[in-house]
């Protein structure tokens, strides 16, 4: 039940997150030199100008695929991490979400990589003149073929340093919120303090590890337009910083904060849902508002 409350939860947070998480990779990796958009609400503007409402969706193909696949893995992991250490504590909370996080970057890679590269294609134009990629599949698929495996997971070494203590972050801070504010089937509240436990827990494990995340994309995106600028990790880290300074890893942040709320919000009342209805605990205040017709 673990991995099928997961695959709902996703998608779910998908659905909500997407458009920031588009807005966040524009600002990441846009050009210091001639920048195309000022923050993240003219980022929002631009894009919606000039590519219609649409475009804040590209690549939404991919996470949609993956995120069912991920969030399975995820909280199926953790789950049965937990019941295997026996005592939920919080070193055990953080030691199980890490395991979590870091089984799931062998989808989660080759994922952000086709959704990045998505969302990069035919920036400010409503109508790209030319199309590199189909679909997420297709990107994939062509990246595979001019770079083989090794292509298809770049940026692997930077998802593991990004995910592993992200995800610890995540389950030990939505353990330590839920538990702290309290919340029982019968309690009248107790959908919007899981809102309020899964939306900070996004925004905790996000700030834990976001300057790792800004490298990540920018590696993902190296390429893009038959140019590769960065060596490696260090070499991107270095180019980086020397031309923008240390508010580089900054990139994107509000766009990031202001998706990850809602999302994670979102994906933790869906799963927590799931699997308290999954063992016949339900919200006692919802079940009685239900019109007795249905």
């Amino acid at each position: 039940m673990d991995f099928v409350a997961g695959c709902v939860g996703g998608a779910a947070g998908v659905l909500v997150g997407h458009p920031f998480d588009t807005v966040k990779v524009r600002l990441q990796v846009q050009s210091i030199d001639k920048p195309l958009y000022r923050g993240t609400f003219h980022c929002f503007q631009s894009i919606i100008r000039q590519e219609s409402l649409t475009g804040l969706y590209k690549g939404i193909g991919s996470p949609m695929m993956g995120l069912t696949f991920i969030n399975a893995i995820v909280f199926g992991v953790q789950g049965n991490a937990m019941r295997r250490l026996a005592h939920d504590t919080p070193a055990n909370q953080f030691l199980a979400g890490a395991a979590a996080g870091a089984i799931q970057c062998v989808i989660c890679c080759p994922m952000e990589l086709a959704k990045t590269r998505m969302q990069l294609q035919g920036t400010g134009e409503k109508k790209p003149s030319r199309k590199l990629y189909k679909n997420s599949l297709d990107c994939l698929a062509r990246i595979y073929k001019r770079e083989g495996v090794r292509g298809v997971n770049r940026g692997m070494v930077t998802t593991l340093l990004r995910e592993t203590p992200a995800f610890g972050v995540y389950f030990l801070a939505y353990d330590a919120l839920s538990r702290g504010i309290g919340f029982e089937p019968d309690d009248r509240f107790m959908i919007p303090k899981l809102l309020f436990a899964g939306g900070m827990a996004g925004i905790a494990s996000w700030l834990s590890t976001y300057p790792v995340d800004v490298i990540k994309s920018r590696l993902q995106a190296d390429g893009v337009g038959g140019v590769n600028r960065y060596a490696g990790i260090a070499d991107c880290v270095r180019q980086s910083v020397r031309r923008e300074g240390y508010m580089v890893f900054t990139r994107g942040l509000t766009s990031t904060l202001l998706r990850a709320f809602p999302v994670n919000a979102a994906t933790f009342a869906t799963v927590t849902l799931i699997l308290m209805y999954a063992r016949g605990e339900g919200p006692k205040d919802c079940e009685e508002a239900q019109p007795s017709g249905l």
